[in-house]
């Protein structure tokens, strides 16, 4: 009996009830179509899903509703009426951590929107955790929102008493894994694991008695990511979970991520993360998802290698039919042995055709980012003087007779844990805050471009990205100038005349760098610039920088962005800027190392408590 694709979304919300039970299977009391967690934490996360209306997704179950691994085919998804994918198949196994890869707006996130909501068929029994916002702000410390998963300990009895009466392969796999899952949840062995994640996110002992209102959105989204990773769901769903983490944090995100046992989906722009964590690539491809085996490095390889034999497959084809063409259409009304062998070619052809002919490689969309010309400032451009500063007297200092200086050909990354003062050292660059002692001085024809994530707010979301930038600059009067000028940030078409409500975030950050390029700074403050990008635009952004005649400073957890542009390591810690004396990598190694040696010495202090 064929399977029946299963209606979802704005178009299939009336057959919801009569599909509930044949594709997702009883949810109610258990999983209960869970995304941002398990049942009865749920509510804590700011969860709303606004593009829900505007979406719509069908799909039909192949794997077995029992087994471990899931399976969906013809899966077909629309966003504001776009097709993003059409009749793809979404094939995950247990025990496999993928990377999902695709440009901005080709629609990762709506997907894994789709998935986190069951909107296509996911058996009963696979729990859900999608991270897509940070946790509510309330009372509660960060320890006990952590350790919040009695409903999820309640679930896992529950199925394990239903599985104990069954037979078979699958439900002994399943029996197994949730066995395990206890043990990890089980009340004696629970603080000490939520501690342990919490510190590896970058939490102190006193941050996780603190109560989660006290904590700005970039700490309670590390909050949802330690319950993420407390719980361990069947299916985690992470959506650049790196993007409010320092370096430190990111690298044990990345030891821990890579013991994943169950199923892992994860989009991610930085190329070293998907390196230590995946072991297979989904790649988001004219709207449907191609699956290699291995790292990202791996897939690169792979992928040139395919393309590279499908351009020589399609260029002999191509060489072939052209002969041939030309060959009927010389000799097809000759002598007859001619004509003879000129209706064989043609029929040869006709055979080919038929046959289906390989496509052309189409390459990804590759754009090239540009600062305009800033012109020169002679030296001193900046000079941070003697320079301590804290946030108010009853504070501790965060920099403490700080001295440098820069110029336009400097290029440094600024690197160390959070709390250290990156981002305060930023501002203070820019005038945003003032030191309490000391002295910071600009040159008095200096222009200081300065890249963050709150940047987005300036943008009216109601007006398209062309009206928006001709508000912004009302010197450039002709709207055909301007969408040249947006064009080259990688914003083309109906893009550029759209609401930008309707863009990704990704291209939201394109329209912001647009903005801030055609300010001509002479020097880029650049504070998390890789959050919500693809690698291409990552790639074309290194370029960019690389290309500009002016200064940078970068703080970024991205250490392929930092090892492309930055010539210097500064550190940000205990009250003082240093120069690293290494490149990013051996930076990266240190951390590893640090982080390591802390986790052999907490198993060997479990294991003497034991």
């Amino acid at each position: 009996m064929p399977k029946k694709r299963v209606p979802r979304g704005k178009a299939g919300a009336a057959k919801k009830a009569e599909t509930n039970g044949t594709t997702n299977g009883a949810t109610n009391g258990t999983t209960n179509g869970v995304t941002n967690g398990v049942n009865g934490i749920a509510d804590d996360l700011h969860d709303v899903d606004l593009g829900a209306g505007n979406r719509s997704c069908t799909g039909v179950l192949q794997s077995h509703p029992a087994s471990c691994d899931l399976k969906i085919t013809d899966v077909t998804l629309t966003f504001h009426g776009v097709e993003l994918f059409v009749d793809s198949t979404v094939e995950l196994n247990a025990g496999r951590r993928y990377g999902l890869l695709g440009l901005n707006g080709s629609g990762k996130s709506t997907l894994l929107h789709a998935i986190g909501k069951r909107e296509v068929p996911i058996p009963h029994h696979m729990d859900i955790f999608h991270l897509t916002k940070e946790i509510g702000a309330s009372d509660k410390t960060a320890l006990q929102c952590v350790l919040e998963v009695d409903a999820e300990r309640i679930r896992l009895e529950r199925e394990a008493d239903d599985l104990s009466h069954l037979e078979g392969p699958e439900a002994e796999d399943r029996l197994m894994d949730i066995f395990a899952r206890l043990d990890e949840l089980d009340a004696d062995k629970a603080e000490v694991n939520a501690g342990r994640i919490l510190h590896g996110l970058g939490f102190t002992k006193d941050m996780m008695k603190t109560k989660t209102k006290d904590f700005s959105g970039g700490w309670r989204m590390r909050i949802s990511l330690a319950r993420a990773l407390f719980v361990k769901p069947h299916l985690l769903l992470l959506d650049e979970p790196t993007n409010h983490l320092d370096l430190e944090a990111c690298v044990w995100l990345e030891e821990e991520l890579k013991e994943y046992k169950r199923i892992l989906v994860l989009v991610s722009h930085s190329q070293d993360f998907l390196n230590g964590v995946c072991t297979n690539i989904l790649h988001v491809h004219k709207q449907k998802l191609v699956s290699y085996g291995g790292n990202f490095d791996s897939y690169v390889k792979t992928r040139f290698e395919q393309e590279e034999n499908q351009m020589k497959k399609y260029q002999w084809e191509q060489d072939q039919i052209a002969h041939m063409k030309n060959y009927i259409a010389r000799f097809g009304h000759g002598s007859a042995k001619l004509a003879r062998q000129a209706q064989s070619k043609e029929k040869t052809l006709q055979k080919m055709i038929a046959a289906g002919l390989t496509e052309k490689v189409e390459s990804d969309k590759t754009l090239s980012f540009e600062f305009p010309e800033c012109g020169k400032v002679p030296p001193p451009v900046l000079m941070v003087q003697n320079v301590s500063f804290r946030y108010s007297d009853d504070k501790p200092l965060i920099y403490k007779d700080v001295e440098f200086g820069l110029d336009l050909d400097s290029r440094i990354a600024l690197v160390g844990p959070n709390g250290a003062g990156k981002s305060t050292l930023l501002k203070l660059l820019v005038g945003e805050l003032h030191p309490s002692d000391g002295l910071v001085r600009k040159n008095s024809h200096l222009r200081i471009g300065r890249y963050h994530q709150h940047l987005q707010d300036l943008l009216d979301l109601e007006m398209t990205a062309l009206d928006w930038m001709l508000q912004c600059f009302p010197k450039i009067k002709d709207r055909e100038e301007m969408r040249r000028i947006i064009g080259r940030y990688g914003l083309t078409g109906k893009q550029q005349v759209c609401p930008i409500r309707n863009l990704s975030d990704g291209q939201r950050c394109r329209v912001i760098f647009a903005w801030l390029a055609w300010q001509t700074p002479h020097l880029l403050l650049l504070d998390e610039p890789t959050n919500h990008l693809d690698i291409e635009t990552i790639d074309a952004l290194a370029d960019a920088i690389n290309g500009f005649e002016g200064g940078l400073v970068l703080v970024s957890h991205d250490f392929r962005l930092i090892n492309q542009v930055a010539s210097e390591i500064w550190v940000c810690e205990k009250q003082a800027v240093t120069k690293w004396k290494g490149d990013i990598l051996s930076y990266k190694s240190a951390l590893k190392k640090k982080i390591l040696k802390e986790q052999a010495r907490e198993a060997a202090a479990a294991a003497a408590g034991r």
